[in-house]
């Protein structure tokens, strides 16, 4: 272990003096994703600047009818918050199917969107990784990559954002709120995260110095309905191989409006936009989706062995529209 200074302040001003000081220095909440990457030696701060002392935890409503999530939310209470559960479903599932109970109730709405997108290389410091060390490589292109992305990548990097919780946030266009030294300022979540590009090593487009202090839901569209959908390896606590969140709005049996967002599929939480296009005014049924679908990923450009991920995904798309849109013509 690389020895570290460790600062638990009480105000965010003083935290964000703290990381002005330290060039290097990293916010700590939960810890659920920094920590492994100190003890693999990935990570190595000089200074973790702990926030988890911040009054950054509240789930409250906004004038607007929507709802502001503070950074240092845990998970598990967001989850199980009750304007969360009835009126952002797709929130609720996303961080359910996230993790373990355990993680979940370390882990905060903050950390959650700045867990690092990885992958066996990038964690694994005897073998070069361009989001490690840029300009070294990427392995997985050529190597195990069964779990990595399809849609997105670059020569640069293949690695695929991990959370569930972004996805959620995604289809229901959520903002993340910053502040640091210049500041205030609000980043939609659908340009918070990065594609890599030729530049692997930023995940997202917050500055050095910056602290999320929260994110904003808007009010859920009337009689909109939504879900999240998840395949991975195995039941218990994995990485998706494919999710998608929806959020749907049929009328007389068109859909007046989608919102959809993929995981597991990039390097971030990916907005599908043609398939929102080709939804929209469309009938609401399973032809339509099936065209959504194949037009959001005929941009899929698969690897040796992930080419399964493709075809994955078109049927959880299918699935879950299904399902909501029956759910819309069960209530009429």
């Amino acid at each position: 272990m690389k020895p570290f200074a460790y600062v638990r302040p009480e105000r965010a001003e003083e935290a964000l003096d703290h990381f002005a000081a330290h060039p290097g220095a990293q916010f700590l909440a939960g810890g659920t994703n920094l920590v492994d990457l100190m003890k693999l030696g990935v990570a190595g701060p000089p200074l973790l600047v702990d926030i988890a002392g911040l009054p950054l935890d509240g789930v409250e409503e906004t004038p607007e009818g929507g709802l502001r999530i503070g950074a240092t939310a845990r998970n598990s209470d967001v989850a199980a918050h009750p304007a969360v559960r009835t009126r952002y479903p797709v929130l609720s599932q996303a961080l359910l199917a996230g993790a373990s109970a355990q993680l979940r109730n370390a882990a905060t709405t903050g950390g959650n969107l700045l867990q690092r997108t990885r992958c066996l290389y990038f964690q694994d410091t005897s073998k070069p990784c361009n989001k490690r060390v840029p300009g070294s490589g990427c392995p997985a292109r050529e190597g195990v990559h069964r779990d990595l992305a399809v849609l997105g990548h670059s020569a640069h990097c293949v690695a695929t954002h991990p959370s569930d919780m972004a996805v959620a946030l995604a289809a229901l266009d959520a903002d993340v709120h910053l502040r640091g030294a210049a500041g205030e300022r609000t980043v939609p979540v659908t340009e918070f995260h990065r594609l890599p590009g030729d530049r692997p090593e930023r995940d997202t487009a917050i500055e050095h110095g910056e602290l999320i202090t929260g994110v904003t839901l808007p009010p859920p569209p009337r009689g909109s309905y939504s879900a999240y959908r998840k395949a991975r390896d195995r039941a218990s606590y994995a990485f998706a191989l494919a999710s998608v969140a929806a959020v749907l709005t049929v009328e007389d049996g068109r859909v007046e409006r989608a919102a959809l967002a993929f995981g597991g599929l990039a390097h971030k939480p990916w907005r599908a936009r043609e398939a929102e296009e080709v939804l929209r005014g469309a009938p609401a049924t399973t032809e339509t989706y099936e065209r959504a679908a194949d037009a959001e990923l005929a941009a899929a450009e698969p690897l040796r062995d992930n080419g399964f991920k493709v075809p994955l995904a078109r049927s959880l798309v299918v699935s879950v529209l299904h399902d909501l849109a029956s759910r819309a013509g069960a209530r009429r």
